[in-house]
């Protein structure tokens, strides 16, 4: 085998490389399996354990010529967790809600993000203290969150908003309903 011609620093090398690949994997792997998205789970688990056994057999093979391999395959583990998280947050797969909660620029935040991206927002009036409070809540996309943001942030400086991962949802309803259903209709009387 090719690998077994390598120098002590040239394996370190590959062994270093080859960690940040299969710790990627692993981690876009572990946020595949928590979102549900089995067949992408399957396609990078597969990849993530034949580079690593290959990565493993090669240290164990030659670690008695130099601590500086042990030193690669852990580096190369710190390095392939920030790289993995690195292309997970670049790739931002999946849908997310959004909470925004504004007490002067409820109506302004609404129309800006219905007009400006046709998102289907639902609003909620609340308090706040002694304030009336609007509650936005919208699904989207977890890549346009940071577009959102800054859109909204510049409607409402004082914005305050939460941003949950969410796993699945129901189908988009075309209006809110007029009328109080579920649990809330037969606790509703007017």
């Amino acid at each position: 085998m090719f690998l077994d011609t390598l120098s002590v620093w040239e394996l370190g090398a590959l062994i270093f490389i080859m960690r940040i690949f299969d710790v990627s994997f692993g981690t876009l792997r572990t946020i595949a399996v928590v979102s549900g998205r089995t067949k992408l789970s399957v396609f990078l688990g597969f990849f993530e354990v034949l580079i690593w056994i290959t990565c493993v057999s090669q240290l164990f093979s030659r670690i008695t010529e130099s601590p500086f391999l042990v030193l690669a395959y852990a580096c190369g583990f710190a390095v392939g967790n920030a790289v993995g998280i690195w292309i997970e947050q670049s790739l931002a797969m999946g849908m997310v809600v959004m909470r925004m909660l504004s007490a002067e620029y409820g109506v302004q935040l609404v129309k800006a993000l219905t007009d400006h991206g046709g998102h289907q927002v639902t609003t909620f009036s609340g308090h706040r203290n002694d304030q009336i409070v609007t509650l936005i809540y919208l699904v989207v996309p977890r890549r346009e969150v940071g577009r959102l943001i800054r859109q909204a942030q510049k409607i409402d400086p004082g914005l305050f908003y939460t941003i949950e991962s969410i796993r699945q949802f129901g189908p988009d309803l075309p209006q809110p309903l007029p009328y109080a259903t579920g649990w809330r209709a037969i606790l509703k009387f007017k």
